[in-house]
């Protein structure tokens, strides 16, 4: 049965269609005729108990460069949709935060993917402490003495905001490592936030691979390899996407963790897993999806909307019992 879906993204005529998985999101549920609507976060509105944008009919193509097509601006009511899909990209800010309140009004009688309130009470970083028997060992500090003292125990470190996104500010730290001083001064001044401070896994040169879940389930994954002396392998930073299978201890991780994401409403999630270690449980807005299939995996984007479709056909719009 036809959905009507609203996008709540970043302009449109800004992505790389070629990678971008809310793009191929777009276009599955256009193929399956379901009707589509466009809007950026700034032009959500809340009058009394109505919540409503004003929204853009859209058609999609796969051609970079005249990838989209708008119609007449109109008022829509986003209660009266079937589905919104939460998108725009980091960063997790109070402005990203005041859409999940939002939208949250309006769910589970809109299917809103992910569950806002999820998103807003899982930042990737924090959700995937939950597990720490997955983990490499981590901190969560801005304490200049805990800090060294964890490095003290373990040797080479990473340091990365707790709110960072894409692999942005983060560094790699040595055991005596002369610029320690100078970047725990960098972070004082511009985080407000603690920071991510992990056990560094050399590992992290044959790559950092992204496992897509889709309500629970592992469906996907793809490699990402970083590229000459860069310990980041965003590709959005020069990784290289490299097919991969999982392997028996990533396939337990996912068996640990996917109840948990189905439980909370959280349909669409791409995990980062390093030499068999989680390292990060990526909620917001996951990517990855043009890449498996790109290397000859599954259609993602096919299976995020038939759960979905299943989610609604059976009244399940958010979190499960």
């Amino acid at each position: 049965m036809p959905l009507s879906v609203a996008v709540q993204m970043d302009p449109i005529e800004r992505i790389r269609v070629a990678g971008d998985s809310t793009f191929a999101m777009l276009l599955e549920a256009q193929a399956r005729g379901h009707a589509l609507f466009y809007y950026t976060p700034d032009r959500l509105n809340l009058s009394g108990s109505r919540l409503f944008v004003e929204a853009e009919p859209l058609t999609v193509r796969d051609a970079p460069g005249e990838h989209f097509k708008l119609g007449p601006t109109r008022i829509v009511e986003l209660a009266d949709l079937d589905v919104v899909l939460l998108r725009q990209d980091p960063p997790f800010d109070l402005a990203y935060i005041a859409t999940t309140h939002l939208l949250e009004r309006i769910h589970p009688r809109t299917l809103v993917v992910n569950d806002p309130a999820a998103v807003r009470n899982a930042p990737e970083k924090l959700l995937v402490m939950d597990f720490p028997e997955l983990m490499p060992p981590t901190l969560i500090s801005r304490e200049r003495a805990v800090i060294e003292a964890f490095r003290a125990e373990h040797g080479e470190v990473v340091m990365k905001p707790l709110y960072g996104f894409g692999g942005g500010s983060v560094f790699k730290v040595a055991p005596r490592d002369p610029n320690f001083g100078s970047l725990f001064d960098l972070f004082s001044t511009s985080f407000r936030e603690p920071w991510v401070i992990q056990k560094f896994l050399p590992q992290v040169a044959e790559g950092d691979k992204r496992i897509i879940l889709i309500d629970g389930e592992a469906l996907g994954a793809v490699n990402r390899v970083p590229s000459g002396d860069d310990i980041r392998s965003n590709m959005v930073r020069g990784g290289a996407a490299v097919a991969t299978e999982l392997t028996a201890k990533e396939r337990a991780i996912c068996a640990r963790i996917g109840p948990e994401l189905k439980k909370r409403g959280l349909v669409f999630v791409g995990i980062d897993v390093i030499d068999g270690y989680l390292t990060e449980i990526n909620v917001t807005s996951p990517t990855g999806i043009r890449a498996v299939s790109r290397l000859g995996g599954p259609d993602l984007a096919a299976a995020i909307w038939d759960a979905i479709e299943t989610r609604r056909r059976n009244g399940v719009a958010g979190k499960t019992s």
